[in-house]
């Protein structure tokens, strides 16, 4: 509970990965837009990527595996395809690092391989967060998917017209689709070789105009 909360002091609220350029192109303008905007992304993204990736992670760091651990973060941290992006996962990987280091969480050895990341991103971090509490890996992968959703509903209530009460019905609807969404992206990481798919071009470009957007409320 404690890695999905908002109130965790890593910056999630200060990006809205894409969306609020895609409120600016007016592709996501209303509540019925704004479902279908963020199920896309859980669906073709997360769960395809970002999410098997966590697995991958999580195992590695669990089976003290340092070399699969640091292999995986960089390719993730390769698959960022804007600048915004890899600054995103950079700044909150950092910081979220920086406070299993100041919290004492884990061991030390732990704690070093974590600091040894170059640069360590946010599902490299957070999964290695999870092995050190020794939580299963259902519940943990939840908790950082749950909190990327509930981020990306935050970010729509604040730069597209909706009320308080539009994200609750988006969030109903989003979370009833989760179990789906994990368990394709646990069969994913389980393949052989693991089955991660990347390829999501109005993301990457969407996300790339925000960089450019003239008035902006997110950092991506």
């Amino acid at each position: 509970m404690h890695l999905s909360s908002p109130a965790l002091p890593i910056g999630g609220f200060s990006y809205s990965q894409g969306l609020e350029a895609a409120i600016e192109l007016g592709l996501v303008h209303d509540e019925a837009s704004t479902l279908a905007w963020i199920e896309s992304q859980l669906v073709t993204v997360m769960a395809r990527a970002e999410a098997p990736l966590w697995c991958l992670l999580f195992e590695a760091w669990r089976a003290g595996d340092d070399a699969a651990a640091h292999g995986w973060n960089q390719w993730f941290h390769a698959s960022r395809e804007t600048r915004e992006l890899r600054q995103e996962t950079e700044q909150m990987g950092r910081s979220l690092a920086r406070l299993a280091q100041e919290l004492g969480w884990g061991t030390a050895a732990t704690r070093a391989a974590v600091a040894a990341l170059r640069p360590a991103t946010l599902p490299a971090v957070h999964a290695c967060a999870c092995a050190m509490w020794a939580l299963p890996r259902e519940a943990g992968l939840g908790a950082y998917v749950f909190s990327w959703l509930e981020n990306q509903v935050a970010a729509a209530i604040k730069g597209a017209p909706l009320g308080q009460m539009a994200g609750q019905r988006m969030l109903e609807r989003l979370r009833a689709g989760l179990p789906a969404v994990l368990a394709d992206a646990r069969a994913r990481a389980g393949a052989t070789p693991p089955r991660l798919d990347t390829f999501a071009p109005q993301y990457a470009m969407v996300s790339a105009r925000h960089e450019t957007q003239f008035s902006r409320l997110f950092r991506s």
